[in-house]
């Protein structure tokens, strides 16, 4: 394992335009601090009690989808954290549609994810349609310390703004020269740009590494075609401070009939201000 790659940063210093900015320019951000000790206690109690399936290459890594519908309470309202719903609300600057929630079980042994993205504009026989979504990030709450041992975060920074062939979203990579590794204490949330380069290292410790993953994306941002919607029952009986960002997954705000020159445009756009970082 090469520890010259880690990276050293005060995440806790960064103003809301700079955390926008490192999340659009690298790929990712992390936000530390977000969960209490009592939090993490509680919601790894609820996540431990789940059932988790292997994937397809390792047992160690293992997963439980849809937590949300789960009796997962603490765990469920982390999907309504009031600070990161602002901070996804200035990046966004439109309504939040929630898409997954997962629990996500690195056991030691574990070999490591691939580096990949989770963007994939045609859909995928993994991801499906909803991977069309042309914006979405990815929340990854870690409820353990994230060591250089303990399977932490792997990204290619920048790689989502690459025109080359090789940032075809489809392609996977087992590592690379200029990969980084990302390290933080439990309570803290790295979020990543769909199109971002990114696995994570192997968990060559003796403890287990717990994580709950939770998408979004803007309103506006829809898949290219409809794909399965949420059960209407189940998200009825969601908490309402949660049930408000689970609005259908096939919401698209889009004008595909725009015009050349429509009327009543707009000469003010703040969310693509190129000052908008220094907020």
């Amino acid at each position: 394992m090469n520890r010259s790659n880690v990276v050293e940063m005060d995440w806790s210093k960064m103003t809301t335009g700079q955390r926008i900015k490192h999340l659009e320019i690298e790929g990712y951000v992390l936000i530390p601090d977000l969960l209490s000790p009592q939090q993490i206690v509680a919601i790894r109690s609820e996540l431990d009690r789940l059932p988790t399936t292997p994937t397809d290459y390792s047992e160690n890594q293992r997963g439980h989808s849809n937590v949300q519908w789960s009796d997962s309470p603490q765990a469920i309202d982390v999907i309504a954290l009031p600070a990161m719903i602002d901070f996804l609300t200035a990046l966004f600057g439109d309504e939040i549609i929630c898409t997954s929630c997962v629990y996500a079980l690195s056991r030691p042994g574990h070999p490591g994810i691939a580096i990949h993205t989770d963007s994939q504009p045609y859909g995928s026989a993994i991801f499906g349609l909803q991977a069309s979504a042309p914006r979405l990030v990815r929340v990854l709450y870690y409820l353990d310390d994230l060591t250089p041992e303990r399977a932490p975060l792997k990204v290619i920074p920048h790689s989502h703004l690459s025109f080359h062939s090789d940032s075809n979203p489809y392609k996977r990579y087992l590592s690379h020269p200029e990969e980084m590794m990302v390290t933080c204490q439990a309570g803290s949330a790295a979020i990543i740009n769909q199109s971002v380069f990114h696995g994570n290292y192997p968990n060559r410790s003796q403890e287990d590494r717990h994580m709950l993953a939770i998408a979004y994306r803007p309103a506006w941002a829809g898949p290219i075609s409809d794909v399965p919607d949420w059960d209407a029952e189940k998200v009825a009986k969601l908490p309402p401070h949660v049930r408000q960002y689970f609005k259908s997954l096939n919401t698209r705000k889009i004008d595909y009939n725009v015009g050349n020159r429509p009327a009543n445009m707009a000469t003010q756009a703040p969310g693509i201000n190129p000052s908008r970082w220094d907020v």
